[in-house]
């Protein structure tokens, strides 16, 4: 049996394109609950036809999801379970949803996840960037002063930054990602993934907007954007500058120094010249 004996909310992560992405599990379970709270009904409907199912869909998307919320509970208050999904991967990750699955868990029923398809994740995993830690930022601002405005509280993070963005602003976005973080920087544009046209690319962001002007295809679709996180502050890892820091805080900066060397393997010449930027000589 794919549900609780307790009347549940599952969110359920469907196909960002491919039909083929949709688990067994997702089925059953979109099959098996009362009702299903969708984006988009229409879009929502093709999805149901191609899996076979006939489960009752309703509309909860950015403009009702506080009623649509009040509805999801009067199920689960008469004993029936509802699965919310977005229109393409995981609910309430920069989709409709998270409010509704707050008022849900307020009102005291359980929330299950159905993982699968993010195209967060998806990016992030083919982008080479992730090893450290990644940091998944959503839509930024769509004016361009907002925008760098909120880039620039994000440049000297150490993790992999993660964006999502529309067609008609990618080009405006990676000017601006360029100019506050700088044209070094790589990143991953990814776009339509696991569509037909599915394309990814890693390049420098100074030559993001190039690449992106050679092709007019390459400004369509759905983009994943994925900015390699911040070099470390004087050529040191996260770790070292951890470590170090602990250690000038109890010992002699030259003592210090030697120990963090030991202990990271850090070259000890960037060692003791970030030990003397922290103690300010």
């Amino acid at each position: 049996m794919p549900l609780s004996s307790t009347p549940s909310l599952y969110v359920v992560a469907t196909p960002l394109g491919n039909l083929h992405d949709i688990s067994p599990r997702a089925v059953a379970v979109l099959g098996a609950v009362a009702a299903i709270a969708a984006e988009d009904t229409r879009h929502s409907q093709r999805l149901l036809d191609a899996c076979g199912l006939r489960t009752r869909l309703m509309a909860l998307h950015e403009h009702n999801e506080q009623a649509a919320a009040g509805q999801v509970i009067r199920l689960l208050e008469e004993g029936d379970s509802v699965a919310l999904i977005s229109d393409a991967g995981t609910p309430a990750v920069s989709d409709p949803g998270a409010r509704a699955v707050a008022r849900v868990r307020e009102a005291g029923f359980p929330v299950i996840a159905v993982p699968g398809p993010c195209a967060a994740v998806a990016a992030l995993s083919i982008s080479g960037f992730g090893e450290h830690g990644f940091r998944f930022v959503g839509f930024l601002p769509p004016k361009s002063a907002a925008r760098r405005a909120a880039l620039d509280a994000l440049r000297d993070d150490a993790d992999a930054l993660i964006f999502y963005e529309a067609p008609h602003r990618i080009a405006e976005c990676v000017v601006d990602l360029a100019a506050v973080f700088g044209p070094q920087r790589r990143v991953l544009i990814a776009r339509e993934l696991t569509k037909l046209h599915e394309q990814s690319v890693v390049l420098a962001l100074g030559e993001a907007p190039g690449w992106l002007d050679a092709d007019p295809n390459r400004l369509r679709g759905e983009f994943v954007l994925v900015v390699e996180g911040a070099p470390p502050a004087s050529g040191l890892g996260a770790e070292a500058e951890r470590v170090l820091a602990l250690l000038l805080a109890e010992l002699p900066l030259k003592a210090a120094v030697r120990l963090a060397a030991e202990i990271t393997g850090a070259p000890k010449n960037a060692l003791y010249a970030r030990a003397l930027e922290l103690k300010g000589a």
